[in-house]
């Protein structure tokens, strides 16, 4: 059993340490297409662990769940990344009502584990992660620079790389 919550921790702790990653990548390569990408990882990791049975060995589940963690905490660390994006001054609105809204997301999953196998549960992750990565590419992401209307009226432009 300490085995088995080892395995599980690790899901944690590389979803935690790929988070920046994600942020990093989607800052250097576009914030849309990053987001996509890491989605789309994300979903494919999802599907290959609902195809995990007891005939897998251990280095192999334990792989593909390390590679999902990594898309799904990169995907996380690209939704941050576009934040700022929508309103410099409320930043820490926004960022708080993502963060509360993944909460949310993970509290409604949980319920569907509840009612379905471990291979139905991920199988019903990468169909709602798809529906994510379809969502973003609709995404307007701003190119060079945008305007912001600070407080006392005036415009400033902002670079955005």
């Amino acid at each position: 059993m300490a085995l088995a919550g080892i395995f599980g921790a690790s899901f944690a702790i590389i979803d935690v340490l790929s988070s920046p990653s994600g942020g990093f990548i989607s800052d250097t390569f576009g914030r849309k297409r990053s987001l996509v990408i890491a989605l789309a990882g994300a979903a494919v990791g999802f599907f290959v662990m609902s195809l995990i049975t007891a005939e897998w060995h251990i280095a192999f589940a334990v792989a593909a769940i390390m590679v999902t963690s990594f898309f799904l905490g990169s995907a996380a660390g690209c939704v941050f990344a576009m934040v700022p994006l929508i309103r410099r001054r409320l930043t820490g609105q926004i960022a708080g009502m993502v963060g509360a809204y993944g909460n949310i997301g993970a509290v409604l999953f949980l319920t569907v584990f509840s009612f379905v196998t471990p291979s139905v549960f991920f199988l019903t992750i990468a169909c709602g992660i798809v529906f994510a990565a379809f969502a973003s590419l609709y995404l307007d992401e701003p190119k060079g620079a945008m305007a912001e209307i600070m407080p006392d009226g005036t415009v400033q432009m902002i670079d955005v790389h």
